[in-house]
């Protein structure tokens, strides 16, 4: 359980665009932060240039940059095939980087918003990741046409970069446009849409102004394991749940089992207890702790393999794939575990307790 919650964290770790000094990110309330590659075409956030604006001007915050994330055929350079590379559209600043892309690569701000007309100059700046410009065969300087009926627009690449997010099956291929223009060309100009807010700030009474400002939304810290960040997607979700579930019922019966022939082989032991004075709640207990006990050494146990087992993935997901992250590893886990195992030895403890408690004391003496 512990090795394949770590694959499910993994999953949802790249659930995000954080750049470095991000603290928090915003998401409509009615959506869920989902992992990356597939988080396009959900609800979205409305007039986000404003917003982003009025959030930088507070001096608590350092850098706030609406986020859009599309999926956009582009031509390959060399055969003209259409490829699909996954598109960020922000609104750049000099020394920030999103996704280990450096955004201070564009040229600053968004000049083809041209406050609200979407009719200021076009940069067709893009930085690109080294798996885009593999599966485009383009380089510093080529022009990425954008295969879409509805527009002739084009990118320039203006660098390839080794960012990127990954999965398990490698680095997705990924470029870095201007917001504007990514809303251009794909119809999220109309309402200023974007999918995710992020704001850079040392300053956690933020929070509350970031609040008010979208009330509609969910404000999520960067740090730290939690529920929100654990169920980012569908994917990891139901991994997580699939492993826990199989280890419940699996710790259950093979506990039950295991403590219940055990129980069978010392009824002379309870017996004796029962006929020098012990009650049959004190006999129960006896029994009650046994299987908790064991059920958390177990456990223990359990953590130390699946420590083990992440790295195990790891390896392989390195030899195979290229990837080197599969599988997270978070201490949390480990007290998740114990949480399990402590749950499956009371709830495996119940058998053998009525089992003891069938024990005569009269009937294993006597025999």
């Amino acid at each position: 359980m512990v090795a394949v919650s770590g694959v499910a964290l993994g999953l949802s770790s790249q659930s995000v665009v954080e750049s470095e000094g991000v603290d928090y990110w915003v998401v409509p309330e009615q959506s869920s932060v989902e992992s990356l590659v597939v988080s396009t075409g959900g609800v979205q956030l409305g007039n986000v240039h404003s917003t982003s604006a009025a959030l930088a001007q507070d001096d608590r915050v350092d850098y706030a940059t609406p986020v859009l994330l599309k999926l956009i055929p582009v031509r390959d350079v060399t055969t003209g095939e259409r490829s699909y590379v996954l598109t960020v559209g922000v609104i750049p600043a000099p020394e920030t980087s999103v996704l280990g892309f450096p955004s201070g690569d564009l040229t600053p701000g968004d000049p083809h918003y041209a406050n609200g007309s979407y009719a200021g100059p076009w940069t067709g700046e893009a930085i690109v990741n080294d798996a885009a410009a593999t599966l485009t065969n383009a380089s510093n300087g080529d022009e990425l046409t954008v295969a879409r009926g509805s527009t002739n627009r084009s990118f320039n690449v203006t660098n390839v970069t080794t960012g990127g997010t990954q999965t398990a099956g490698g680095t997705v291929p990924m470029m870095v446009v201007h917001l504007s223009e990514l809303q251009s060309i794909t119809g999220a100009a109309n309402g200023d849409a974007a999918d995710q807010l992020l704001v850079s700030t040392n300053d956690p009474s933020v929070r509350s102004l970031i609040e008010g400002r979208y009330p509609k939304t969910t404000v999520v810290t960067r740090s730290g394991l939690s529920a929100q960040e654990l169920s980012t997607s569908n994917l990891p979700l139901a991994i997580a749940t699939a492993a826990l579930l199989s280890t419940v019922v699996i710790g259950v019966l093979f506990l039950t089992t295991l403590i219940g022939l055990d129980v069978g082989a010392d009824r002379e032991q309870l017996g004796t207890l029962a006929a020098i004075g012990f009650a049959s709640r004190s006999r129960s207990l006896l029994v009650a702790a046994e299987t908790v006990l064991l059920s958390l050494l177990g456990g223990v146990v359990g953590v130390g393999i699946g420590f083990l087992g992440i790295l195990g993935v790891n390896a392989l997901g390195t030899a195979v794939y290229g990837v080197t992250v599969v599988a997270v590893f978070d201490p949390l886990l480990g007290v998740y575990a114990l949480g399990v195992a402590a749950f499956i030895g009371l709830i495996g403890a119940i058998y053998p307790v009525i089992l003891s408690r069938r024990t005569s004391a009269l009937e294993v003496l006597s025999g």
